[in-house]
């Protein structure tokens, strides 16, 4: 039997009828957090270039693995969008968010270059400009792990504009992410994260709605009816000794329509998928609890722990044990930068 191959594990007998939530799951798994929150005034003319994600995590969240940037636009009229792209034009209760931390650029009119925006952690408020405010917008930060495997960020742009998304929340959304980042009272990194979760995952899902017809990617196979039913049984036991044909039997579909839609809008076969997926369930495992190596190879479906470990030895470059030994670190040192 090769690596791939599973055994039953804990939930096997336990296969829920109606499947999973894989977005749900997708998002409690990668560890989604909230970095911080702050508020800009912006006075025309005026411009903010932000530098790439990669180059702003040390400073703002130590240890992330993946940032997510986005700006909600409070009030006013700006234009926003990646750097050496043409902008977009943002008016109040619209969201912009950037995915893959790519380096981005918001202004008072497009063209316009007057200051390099430097991010830090623990800042309150920005004000560009000098004269009358022409707009007001929250900035905020998203963490999360991208490896081993990510299927959200992988399958969205690198830009996502939902305009007036935000004048369907509540008045005070914005107001809550500032005064909970400012007070810092005891929960308010929890209550910061299930925040910008709920923003997050109304971006997601007003972003999916508007998916046009034939578009691919993850969010458009849940939206599929027999890829979106594979995907929730697949995310619902992951640990099932799961086939080709029980799939599409349990998606009501034949197994060549099933595997065929599955590849076109997921981007990869399903066992290939669901391979990738315990990787990342198991990486999940390695760095919130204490299990043995052992305990995990069994609860994500492997048959034996050398099997596990040569698996995520191929796609991590180091053993189970020395990858988690390596990431505790990391996070360690994290915590003590910031205080």
């Amino acid at each position: 039997m090769n690596e791939s191959s599973s055994r039953p594990g804990p939930d096997s007998g336990r296969v829920r009828a109606e499947g999973g939530d894989p977005l749900s799951d997708v998002l409690r798994t990668v560890r989604l957090e909230a970095a911080f929150f702050y508020t800009t005034e912006a006075c025309a003319p005026w411009s903010a270039e932000v530098a790439a994600a990669k180059d702003l995590t040390p400073s703002i969240m130590p240890g992330a693995e993946h940032l997510i940037s986005y700006h909600i636009l409070t009030a006013g009229q700006c234009w926003g969008g990646l750097q050496g792209e043409p902008p977009i034009e943002l008016e109040a209760g619209d969201v912009i968010v950037f995915p893959h931390g790519d380096a981005y650029a918001m202004a008072s009119a497009p063209g316009q270059r007057t200051s390099t925006l430097r991010m830090t952690a623990g800042r309150e408020s920005v004000r560009l400009g000098t004269g009358p405010v022409t707009a007001r917008f929250v900035c905020g930060f998203l963490g999360c792990d991208r490896r081993p495997f990510n299927p959200l960020i992988a399958a969205l742009p690198h830009r996502l504009h939902l305009p007036g998304l935000a004048r369907g929340w509540p008045e005070t959304f914005a107001e809550r992410l500032l005064e909970e980042s400012r007070a810092r009272r005891a929960g308010a990194e929890s209550v910061l994260t299930r925040l910008a979760e709920i923003m997050f995952v109304d971006v997601l899902r007003r972003h999916a709605e508007t998916l046009p017809p034939g578009e691919g990617g993850w969010l458009a196979g849940l939206r599929d009816g027999a890829v979106g039913r594979g995907l929730g049984l697949l995310h619902g036991a992951p640990a099932h000794p799961w086939t080709l044909d029980e799939l599409a039997e349990r998606a009501a579909t034949s197994r060549s329509v099933f595997a065929d839609r599955f590849t076109t809008l997921v981007g990869r076969p399903p066992m290939q998928y669901l391979a990738q997926w315990r990787m990342q369930l198991a990486a999940n495992r390695l760095l919130t609890g204490t299990a043995k190596v052992a305990t995990i190879a069994e609860e994500v479906g492997y048959e034996s722990e050398p099997a596990f470990s040569r698996a995520f030895r191929r796609q991590m470059g180091a053993s189970p044990a020395a990858w988690r030994r390596a990431r505790l670190a990391a996070q360690g040192e994290a915590v003590a930068a910031r205080g």
